[in-house]
């Protein structure tokens, strides 16, 4: 079976604000993609993997409530939370053992989303 979660869009307010701040974060280019009507900041992955995108939408706003996604930052934990703040971002819980599963941080993005780093 594969992955559950096969896509996620992410609301943002500023397309380049946050494109430099999942970039920093995630310690990988985010790079732009044109389509009609839109411009989308693609979340770094391989082809056959999970992927996602941040875009500008009036109707869609970010949220700090609602679902909550997990974000690689496996063996560079450390690194990623020290740029949320550099970023614009807001940590909400320092990272925190999370049992066998590891270790994650939850953080405001620099839109007002929420979301877990996620290290092993």
């Amino acid at each position: 079976m594969g992955n559950q979660i096969v896509w996620c869009d992410i609301p943002v307010s500023e397309l380049d604000r946050a494109v430099k701040f999942y970039s920093a974060v995630l310690g990988r280019e985010v790079k732009t993609q044109n389509f009609p009507g839109m411009t989308i900041g693609v979340l770094p992955h391989k082809d056959g993997e999970v992927g996602g995108c941040l875009f500008q939408n009036p109707e869609e706003k970010p949220s700090p409530r609602g679902v909550m996604i997990y974000l690689d930052a496996n063996g560079r934990l450390d690194e990623a939370i020290a740029a949320v703040t550099a970023h614009g971002g807001k940590i909400l819980q320092p990272k925190h053992a999370i049992g066998p599963f590891g270790f994650r941080c939850i953080i405001l993005d620099s839109e007002g989303n929420r979301v877990a780093l996620h290290s092993d």
